[in-house]
């Protein structure tokens, strides 16, 4: 302050005024810029009592500095110094109104000028472009006696920020016909335009014309095409393009490195990086962002004692990062170490920062301290609050997140996505169909994420009128076709048994990923079309290239037992490794063990099942035990429960298997046996459970359950059912 006020009265306009007036006209724009609004108070009184603050070019400097902090006082002040019309004091008053969001007023002054220069016209296009009135700023766009490359640019610029890439291409081309040739950012935002239509071709042929004019080795241009090759996918392009840069910002470097995290090719992004001429806090923090984001923590957390260790201090990004991938390893002394480290430095009260320590403590299973740390922030944005809930959800504290939940002052689509998936997470189905309701009700628009969420819960539920509402609001919303969402439609549908509608889902998916096409193969089994699992399976194989996974082979073998199809069963079996890579894990032995069990081969199933190259689990003998029963082999039978009875003590099927084929074998003596020995272990079998859905409600009933809020009617009626059904053969 002391230093600035000697520069400031030592001015004197007696030995040099050129030298006065360039020393004033650059404090002013330092201090308009810095808004230090009091340091240029003080030197306009200096500049008052040197006589000198009528100056022309101070003058204007004064008006600009006094427009950008509102002043009126000040302004009116100011105006006054002015004798008649002055273009450069009216153009400064319309880019002042403009910036104020007093649009009317801005037109206004524009009309009301004698005379305008090009900077007059381009200003006024601009900011009515920059409020998104577009129209307005097209009527006096082509008004405009002055147009030049400027006022092109700028006004292809505003039509991008709108989002109206396409009328930008038009007005881009009719820039060209008119004979104006672009400059560099012109190009910078055409490369944009084309990035945003999708359009290779037309991409090529903006770079053909940025060779010809000579910009193709302007850093900002190449650092489009890099963006815009990418974008669109041709990778090698921008790889190409980014090589042949004689000049490469920290824009280019870190364009490229999105390249090769993305592509998960962390190496090349490391190498990169690595190569980089100059590194610096910026780099370093966007480096170890992207390694986070993108799931590579430890790699994260190792590039963050990089930078330490070459004395790089991080920011308040660089620490959020850091944070968030120990949170993902769930390193809860290494979070603290970092914590206490935030703390001493001034930035644990950060907003950010704080986001990412709550996160960690709950991800780490410690939401006391993450709770701790929330409600020290003297500041929280919606991100701080979603943290919070989404960690009691993560955690089961589900009051404790409803309860937050209910006091976010402004809650956004990450809010209720949260609470949803802690629904999810604790199997609370119904609660979480009723979250999405409730968000639907608030005006609050779903996203993706919401939907896939919501639907996996209509899916457990089976409830195909809740699926069915869900998927209005998907249409509506216009998420349909979304990959996702449109592959939790299909798994809806056919786990709520409406197989047509499923189908009629998978079929109008522009594309299939292998997640879509396994929920379709497994609906299509496990709904009883076996075959037409099979048939779609080899139709994967055929006309896609999506390679089956280990779910689809899984799908694709409980097809073949269901279909008898034994042979082709271990066909696809043995080729699991040999012809698709994939190592068979126990659910698909088991699968085996099924389909030679049902076809009645039980001694090649028994075979199988003791030449596993890992110990069977209980399923593959319950399978075994299950073709006794039906073939009425009781001696493999006793062999088979006595070896299931050994590897699942607490579990009531093999016992409830072995006492069947007793049963059918009339052995009854036999069956007390085993019914006795499962009342010695304590073992009960679990009741039988069915459920329909009545007015958008689900209603679940187990075998003498009597739960149901109207169970006496219930069982009241279910009597009469009898005594009619007995009545009829007596």
């Amino acid at each position: 302050m002391r230093n600035m006020f000697s520069t400031l009265f030592s001015i004197s306009s007696r030995k040099s005024l050129k030298a006065f007036i360039r020393k004033s006209v650059t404090l002013l724009e330092n201090y308009t810029n810095e808004r230090l609004i009091r340091h240029g108070n003080a030197l306009h009184c200096h500049l008052i009592k040197m006589g000198q603050s009528s100056q022309k070019y101070i003058a204007v400097k004064l008006l600009i500095m006094y427009l950008d902090s509102r002043k009126s006082f000040e302004i009116d002040q100011m105006l006054k110094e002015f004798k008649g019309f002055n273009l450069v004091v009216h153009n400064c008053l319309i880019n002042a109104n403009l910036q104020w969001g007093n649009v009317i007023n801005a037109c206004r002054l524009f009309d009301e000028m004698p005379e305008r220069n090009e900077v007059s016209w381009t200003a006024l296009v601009s900011g009515l472009l920059k409020h998104g009135y577009v129209d307005e700023a097209m009527f006096y766009f082509e008004r405009n006696p002055f147009l030049n490359v400027f006022s092109w640019t700028a006004t292809i610029s505003g039509l991008l920020q709108n989002g109206l890439s396409f009328r930008a291409m038009e007005l881009y081309k009719k820039m060209l016909r008119s004979g104006v040739l672009p400059n560099d950012i012109t190009f910078t935002s055409i490369v944009k335009a084309c990035i945003e239509l999708g359009d290779l071709e037309l991409g090529k042929g903006v770079i053909a014309l940025i060779i010809k004019v000579g910009f193709e080795d302007d850093v900002c241009v190449s650092n489009s095409l890099v963006t815009f090759f990418l974008r669109l996918g041709e990778m090698d392009y921008a790889r190409r393009t980014f090589d042949r840069m004689e000049e490469k910002d920290v824009v280019s470097w870190t364009t490229i490195l999105d390249m090769y995290v993305e592509m998960g090719d962390l190496r090349e992004a490391r190498r990169i990086f690595d190569e980089m001429p100059e590194r610096n806090e910026v780099t370093w923090s966007a480096m170890i962002a992207r390694f986070s984001q993108s799931g590579n923590a430890e790699e994260a957390v190792r590039l963050f004692q990089e930078m330490v260790q070459e004395r790089f201090k991080p920011n308040e990004s660089c620490y959020s990062s850091v944070i968030s991938a120990l949170a993902s390893l769930e390193a809860l002394q290494a979070g603290r170490n970092i914590h206490a480290h935030v703390m001493k430095i001034g930035m644990g009260t950060n907003m950010f920062v704080g986001s990412s320590l709550v996160d960690l403590y709950c991800k780490c299973g410690n939401t006391k301290d993450g709770r701790l740390v929330f409600d020290l922030l003297p500041e929280k944005n919606v991100v701080c609050w979603n943290s919070m809930v989404s960690g009691y959800s993560l955690n089961g504290q589900l009051a404790e997140a409803t309860k937050l939940f209910n006091c976010i002052p402004q809650k956004n689509n990450i809010s209720w996505n949260s609470l949803i998936a802690g629904h999810l997470a604790v199997d609370n189905f119904d609660e979480a169909f009723e979250v999405f309701n409730e968000m639907i009700l608030s005006g609050e628009q779903p996203n993706k994420s919401t939907f896939s969420s919501v639907l996996k819960a209509c899916a457990s539920l089976a409830s195909l009128e809740k699926g069915k509402y869900a998927h209005a609001k998907a249409v509506k919303f216009g998420f349909h076709h979304d990959i996702f969402v449109g592959t939790a439609l299909v798994d809806m549908y056919a786990k709520s048994g409406s197989i047509k509608s499923s189908k009629k889902i998978f079929n109008r998916m522009p594309t299939k990923n292998e997640v879509v096409w396994t929920a379709m193969i497994q609906g299509l089994a496990e709904n009883g079309f076996a075959e037409e699992s099979l048939h779609l399976f080899e139709e994967m194989e055929r006309n896609s290239s999506v390679p089956p996974n280990e779910l689809v082979l899984s799908s694709v073998l409980f097809a073949c037992s269901h279909c008898g199809l034994v042979d082709k069963g271990l066909s696809y079996f043995n080729s699991m490794e040999k012809v698709y890579g994939i190592k068979p894990n126990e659910r698909h032995y088991n699968s085996i063990v099924d389909i030679l069990s049902r076809s009645g081969r039980l001694c090649e199933a028994e075979k199988f099942i003791r030449n596993m190259p890992c110990e069977a689990e209980a399923n593959a003998w319950a399978a075994l035990l299950s073709g006794c029963k039906t073939y009425g082999n009781e001696t493999l039978a006793k062999r088979t429960a006595e070896k299931l009875s050994e590897l699942a003590e607490t579990k009531p099927g093999g016992y409830i298997l072995l006492s069947n084929v007793y049963a059918s074998g009339g052995r009854w003596v036999d069956v007390m046996s085993t019914r006795e020995l499962m009342n010695q272990k304590g073992i009960k079998k679990s009741g039988g459970c069915s459920w329909i859905e009545l007015r958008n409600r689900v209603h679940l009933f187990y075998s003498q359950d009597e739960t149901h809020t109207q169970s006496t009617e219930i069982y009241w009626v279910l009597q009469l059912f009898n005594s009619e059904i007995q009545s009829l053969f007596t």
